[in-house]
């Protein structure tokens, strides 16, 4: 049966690495806003890193994917991938100001934007073509585990910290420091759990010729991608933003640790949605509209928040509704682009699928974390107000166009 063949070694052990991985980085995520404003750094600054970071990572993963098509070997930068994005957060925990950390981010994300597409390839050619929604939302379910562990160890050690009455920085600093251990781990953990599959002699083909080999329909797809992308804000703003809700009345050390305390909640709606997003696109056999069914419930987030920042809302519940929202439409997304890129893309030029499928959320990302930062210093609506219309129109042409 295909449940006993596509949960393989392989499977199990992209899971298990992609657990530790986020566990360190989404500990990372979780305590950098609270870093950065003790720091005395404003949003647009979160905004800037987020951004900066994510499109350096695109433009890694176009020219990865392409190279590992090229000489037919991925595993190898797959694990330095993981391993750079490990040592990133010693670097941001040694920041005193914005370059580090920029520096920090930048060089964990090039180790992300590594790893990525490879990953995702190695994953592909590893199972069969009917189980794609279920492998890809097993694998996303594993890294969640962590980056729900990762954020809700930071808010017990938060909380614990401002008791003991540790300072602030300092503390911030030593957890940001121990985030870099299950990092470097996960590296290993892919050099040992994982095997590549042999494959054929690689085709040399140039860069633009590879591009030529993409279908039609794969391109469209990537336009209704990139459009959603240009508002999907990064969501460590989601905890900027409940923080600052949340302030006025609980004081900001204790906004802070609930804004943390809801982002675990957040990943374990992700974390508990991601499989069931893939076996449901499996079973009807159309990863790219259950895609965009996902992306049109996402809107409702910055609709959400913008009533939050001018009716003045700012109840757990109501935040809660956001974040949840938010990790559902986050697990669906995750798991059916992937899947939705493995269906279509020619299985010569995967690596390269994937790091276009890649490279376009990465300018998504860029534009929407500085535009989103930006206008948040004129008003959040503004920012929140232009990520629904872009979120909007992805969804749209994604729901139209052709599987």
């Amino acid at each position: 049966m295909a449940e006993d063949r596509w949960l393989n070694r392989t499977v199990w052990g992209m899971a298990f690495t992609s657990f530790l991985s986020d566990l360190g980085h989404e500990a990372q995520s979780t305590l950098l806003p609270s870093f950065m404003a003790a720091l005395g750094l404003p949003p647009a600054a979160l905004g800037a890193v987020e951004g900066i970071a994510d499109a350096a990572s695109s433009f890694m993963k176009l020219g990865a994917g392409w190279f590992s098509d090229r000489i037919g070997k991925r595993k190898g930068l797959v694990v330095f991938g993981y391993a750079a994005t490990g040592l990133a957060s010693g670097f941001i925990a040694l920041a005193s100001g914005f370059p580090l950390i920029l520096f920090g981010k930048f060089f964990g994300w090039l180790g992300r934007g590594v790893r990525g597409p490879l990953r995702d390839a190695i994953l592909t050619d590893s199972i069969p073509v009917d189980a794609r929604g279920r492998a890809f939302g097993f694998h996303r379910a594993g890294d969640t585990l962590g980056a729900i562990l990762g954020p809700a160890v930071v808010v017990g050690l938060l909380a614990w910290g401002a008791k003991a009455g540790f300072p602030a920085m300092s503390w911030n600093r030593t957890l940001m420091m121990w985030t870099v251990v299950p990092g470097l781990l996960s590296a290993l953990a892919f050099a040992l759990m994982v095997t590549e599959r042999a494959r054929s002699k690689p085709k040399l083909l140039s860069f633009r010729h590879a591009l030529r080999q993409m279908p039609s329909n794969f391109r469209g797809y990537l336009v209704g991608v990139g459009i959603f992308g240009a508002g999907d804000f990064a969501h460590t703003l989601l905890i900027l933003a409940a923080t600052q809700l949340l302030s006025p009345r609980m004081g900001a050390m204790k906004a802070a640790t609930f804004g943390a305390g809801l982002y675990v909640l957040h990943n374990v709606i992700y974390a508990f949605s991601t499989y069931p997003a893939g076996a449901i696109a499996d079973r009807f056999r159309t990863h790219r509209k259950v895609l965009g069914f996902g992306y049109l419930a996402g809107i409702s987030v910055p609709l959400l928040l913008i009533g939050c920042f001018v009716k003045g809302w700012n109840s757990l519940p109501l935040l809660a509704l956001v974040f949840s929202i938010a990790g559902l439409v986050n697990g669906i997304q995750d798991t059916l682009e992937g899947a939705t890129t493995a269906e279509m893309a020619p299985s010569d030029h995967r690596g390269l699928a994937f790091g276009l499928l890649g490279g376009v959320n990465g300018l998504g990302d860029l534009i929407s974390s500085l535009l989103v930062g930006a206008l948040w210093t004129l008003h959040p609506a503004w920012g929140f107000g232009y990520a629904a219309a872009c979120m909007g129109a992805g969804a749209t042409v994604t729901l139209v166009g052709k599987d």
